[in-house]
Protein backbone atom coordinates (compact mmCIF):
# COMPACT_ATOMS: atom_id res chain seq x y z
CA UNK A 1 0.00 0.00 0.00
CA UNK A 2 1.36 3.41 -1.21
CA UNK A 3 1.41 6.28 1.63
CA UNK A 4 -0.58 8.54 -0.53
CA UNK A 5 -3.61 5.87 -0.84
CA UNK A 6 -3.08 5.32 3.08
CA UNK A 7 -3.00 9.01 3.69
CA UNK A 8 -6.06 9.15 1.70
CA UNK A 9 -8.13 5.83 3.02
CA UNK A 10 -7.01 7.25 6.57
CA UNK A 11 -8.59 10.44 5.93
CA UNK A 12 -11.44 9.06 4.65
CA UNK A 13 -11.85 6.96 7.47
CA UNK A 14 -11.36 10.32 10.16
CA UNK A 15 -13.42 12.54 7.80
CA UNK A 16 -16.41 9.57 8.50
CA UNK A 17 -15.59 9.74 12.26
CA UNK A 18 -15.88 13.34 12.11
CA UNK A 19 -19.50 13.03 10.40
CA UNK A 20 -20.87 10.45 12.43
CA UNK A 21 -19.39 12.59 15.60
CA UNK A 22 -21.33 16.14 14.17
CA UNK A 23 -24.51 14.24 13.62
CA UNK A 24 -24.32 13.36 17.28
CA UNK A 25 -23.47 16.52 18.41
CA UNK A 26 -26.31 17.99 16.30
CA UNK A 27 -29.05 15.86 17.12
CA UNK A 28 -27.78 16.05 21.00
CA UNK A 29 -27.99 20.01 21.03
CA UNK A 30 -31.26 20.41 18.55
CA UNK A 31 -28.92 22.09 15.47
CA UNK A 32 -25.54 22.94 16.95
CA UNK A 33 -22.06 21.05 15.35
CA UNK A 34 -18.94 19.23 16.62
CA UNK A 35 -17.03 19.86 13.50
CA UNK A 36 -18.91 22.39 11.84
CA UNK A 37 -17.60 25.66 12.90
CA UNK A 38 -19.07 27.96 9.98
CA UNK A 39 -22.58 26.33 11.22
CA UNK A 40 -22.11 27.42 14.86
CA UNK A 41 -20.43 30.75 13.46
CA UNK A 42 -24.01 31.42 11.50
CA UNK A 43 -25.64 30.52 14.78
CA UNK A 44 -23.44 32.70 17.01
CA UNK A 45 -24.75 35.77 14.54
CA UNK A 46 -28.13 35.07 14.31
CA UNK A 47 -28.11 34.35 18.18
CA UNK A 48 -26.46 37.82 18.69
CA UNK A 49 -28.76 39.81 15.87
CA UNK A 50 -31.90 37.85 17.27
CA UNK A 51 -31.51 38.19 20.70
CA UNK A 52 -31.38 34.51 21.19
CA UNK A 53 -28.71 34.36 24.34
CA UNK A 54 -29.02 30.53 24.55
CA UNK A 55 -28.17 30.07 21.19
CA UNK A 56 -25.66 32.69 21.04
CA UNK A 57 -23.66 31.39 23.98
CA UNK A 58 -23.89 27.21 22.71
CA UNK A 59 -22.49 28.49 19.64
CA UNK A 60 -19.82 30.39 21.11
CA UNK A 61 -19.09 27.83 23.29
CA UNK A 62 -18.58 25.15 20.72
CA UNK A 63 -16.41 27.55 18.98
CA UNK A 64 -14.33 28.18 21.74
CA UNK A 65 -14.43 24.63 22.30
CA UNK A 66 -12.85 23.56 18.80
CA UNK A 67 -10.06 26.28 18.56
CA UNK A 68 -9.16 25.00 22.46
CA UNK A 69 -8.96 21.18 20.45
CA UNK A 70 -6.88 22.47 17.73
CA UNK A 71 -4.41 24.44 20.65
CA UNK A 72 -4.32 21.10 22.07
CA UNK A 73 -3.21 19.31 19.02
CA UNK A 74 -0.37 21.96 17.97
CA UNK A 75 1.12 21.40 21.75
CA UNK A 76 1.03 17.16 21.06
CA UNK A 77 2.69 18.38 17.92
CA UNK A 78 5.14 20.48 19.42
CA UNK A 79 5.94 17.84 22.32
CA UNK A 80 5.78 14.74 20.61
CA UNK A 81 6.93 15.51 16.90
CA UNK A 82 8.24 11.99 15.81
CA UNK A 83 4.47 10.07 17.62
CA UNK A 84 2.52 13.39 16.24
CA UNK A 85 -0.12 11.41 14.54
CA UNK A 86 -0.43 8.54 16.71
CA UNK A 87 -0.42 10.59 19.98
CA UNK A 88 -3.09 12.91 18.39
CA UNK A 89 -5.54 10.20 17.64
CA UNK A 90 -5.17 8.88 21.27
CA UNK A 91 -6.06 12.12 22.17
CA UNK A 92 -8.97 12.48 20.13
CA UNK A 93 -10.21 8.65 21.48
CA UNK A 94 -9.76 9.70 25.37
CA UNK A 95 -11.38 12.71 24.72
CA UNK A 96 -14.72 11.01 23.20
CA UNK A 97 -13.95 7.97 25.68
CA UNK A 98 -14.72 11.05 28.49
CA UNK A 99 -17.64 12.72 26.54
CA UNK A 100 -18.97 9.08 26.54
CA UNK A 101 -18.91 8.25 30.17
CA UNK A 102 -20.29 11.90 31.46
CA UNK A 103 -23.07 11.58 29.01
CA UNK A 104 -25.41 10.42 31.31
CA UNK A 105 -23.64 11.94 34.41
CA UNK A 106 -23.68 15.60 33.52
CA UNK A 107 -25.69 18.63 31.64
CA UNK A 108 -27.09 17.12 28.25
CA UNK A 109 -24.72 20.28 26.89
CA UNK A 110 -21.28 19.34 28.25
CA UNK A 111 -19.99 15.89 26.04
CA UNK A 112 -21.12 17.83 23.03
CA UNK A 113 -18.47 20.76 23.90
CA UNK A 114 -15.91 17.76 24.65
CA UNK A 115 -17.07 16.05 20.91
CA UNK A 116 -16.08 19.76 19.28
CA UNK A 117 -12.92 19.56 21.95
CA UNK A 118 -12.32 15.81 19.98
CA UNK A 119 -12.91 17.64 16.45
CA UNK A 120 -10.38 20.11 16.82
CA UNK A 121 -7.83 18.05 17.87
CA UNK A 122 -8.53 15.42 14.68
CA UNK A 123 -7.54 17.88 12.55
CA UNK A 124 -4.02 18.48 13.66
CA UNK A 125 -3.80 14.57 12.82
CA UNK A 126 -2.69 16.06 8.84
CA UNK A 127 -1.49 19.17 10.55
CA UNK A 128 2.39 19.70 8.72
CA UNK A 129 4.50 22.35 9.82
CA UNK A 130 1.36 24.11 11.61
CA UNK A 131 -0.47 24.04 8.29
CA UNK A 132 -3.10 21.88 8.03
CA UNK A 133 -2.58 19.64 4.83
CA UNK A 134 -5.88 17.43 4.74
CA UNK A 135 -9.11 19.62 6.45
CA UNK A 136 -10.95 16.57 8.10
CA UNK A 137 -13.69 18.85 8.96
CA UNK A 138 -13.72 21.55 6.39
CA UNK A 139 -15.94 19.55 3.90
CA UNK A 140 -16.98 22.84 1.90
CA UNK A 141 -13.14 23.19 0.89
CA UNK A 142 -13.33 19.21 -0.16
CA UNK A 143 -16.86 20.46 -2.76
CA UNK A 144 -14.68 23.19 -3.61
CA UNK A 145 -11.43 21.27 -4.06
CA UNK A 146 -13.79 18.58 -6.10
CA UNK A 147 -15.02 21.15 -8.06
CA UNK A 148 -11.86 22.50 -9.35
CA UNK A 149 -9.95 19.50 -10.03
CA UNK A 150 -13.16 18.00 -11.60
CA UNK A 151 -12.53 21.37 -14.16
CA UNK A 152 -8.99 20.38 -14.50
CA UNK A 153 -9.56 16.99 -15.88
CA UNK A 154 -11.87 18.26 -18.45
CA UNK A 155 -9.50 20.51 -20.00
CA UNK A 156 -6.93 18.30 -19.80
CA UNK A 157 -5.04 20.13 -17.04
CA UNK A 158 -3.18 17.89 -14.28
CA UNK A 159 -3.78 14.35 -13.56
CA UNK A 160 -7.04 13.12 -14.62
CA UNK A 161 -8.74 11.55 -11.23
CA UNK A 162 -7.08 14.09 -9.09
CA UNK A 163 -10.58 14.68 -7.55
CA UNK A 164 -11.28 11.18 -6.63
CA UNK A 165 -9.35 11.57 -3.12
CA UNK A 166 -12.06 15.18 -2.59
CA UNK A 167 -15.00 12.71 -3.79
CA UNK A 168 -13.77 9.98 -1.39
CA UNK A 169 -13.25 12.33 1.57
CA UNK A 170 -17.06 14.06 1.07
CA UNK A 171 -18.61 10.76 1.13
CA UNK A 172 -16.65 9.73 4.37
CA UNK A 173 -18.06 12.69 6.20
CA UNK A 174 -21.57 12.15 4.41
CA UNK A 175 -21.24 8.16 5.34
CA UNK A 176 -20.32 9.38 8.95
CA UNK A 177 -23.14 11.69 9.01
CA UNK A 178 -25.83 9.00 8.53
CA UNK A 179 -24.38 6.41 10.79
CA UNK A 180 -24.32 9.29 13.51
CA UNK A 181 -27.73 9.70 12.97
CA UNK A 182 -28.84 6.15 12.42
CA UNK A 183 -26.98 5.69 15.93
CA UNK A 184 -28.12 8.41 18.15
CA UNK A 185 -31.82 7.87 16.83
CA UNK A 186 -31.62 4.00 18.28
CA UNK A 187 -29.28 4.60 21.10
CA UNK A 188 -29.50 8.18 21.88
CA UNK A 189 -26.68 9.70 24.27
CA UNK A 190 -25.21 6.28 24.57
CA UNK A 191 -23.73 6.07 20.71
CA UNK A 192 -21.15 8.28 21.97
CA UNK A 193 -19.73 4.86 22.96
CA UNK A 194 -19.85 3.94 19.46
CA UNK A 195 -17.82 7.45 18.12
CA UNK A 196 -15.13 6.51 21.22
CA UNK A 197 -14.99 3.02 20.17
CA UNK A 198 -14.49 3.81 16.73
CA UNK A 199 -11.35 6.40 17.23
CA UNK A 200 -10.25 3.82 19.11
CA UNK A 201 -9.65 1.71 16.28
CA UNK A 202 -8.44 4.30 13.92
CA UNK A 203 -5.64 5.26 16.90
CA UNK A 204 -4.72 1.53 15.70
CA UNK A 205 -4.48 1.75 12.62
CA UNK A 206 -2.50 5.27 12.54
CA UNK A 207 -0.35 3.62 15.08
CA UNK A 208 0.14 0.41 12.17
CA UNK A 209 0.63 2.99 9.59
CA UNK A 210 3.25 5.51 11.20
CA UNK A 211 4.87 2.12 12.15
CA UNK A 212 5.50 1.05 8.84
CA UNK A 213 6.20 4.28 7.48
CA UNK A 214 9.29 4.82 10.01
CA UNK A 215 10.45 1.61 9.59
CA UNK A 216 10.31 2.14 5.36
CA UNK A 217 11.60 5.39 5.90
Amino acid sequence: MSRSFSAAAVAALLAALAGLVDALAYLSLGGFFASFMSGNTTKLGVGLATHDSASAWTAGALLLAFVCGAMVAALLAARFPARRKPVTMLAVTVILALAALLGGFVDRRFPPMLLAVAMGVENGVFSRDGEIAIGLTYITGALVKLGETLADALIGKGAPFAWAPHLVLWIGFAAGVVAGGCAFTRHGTRALWIAAAAAGVLTLLVVAIDGREKAAA
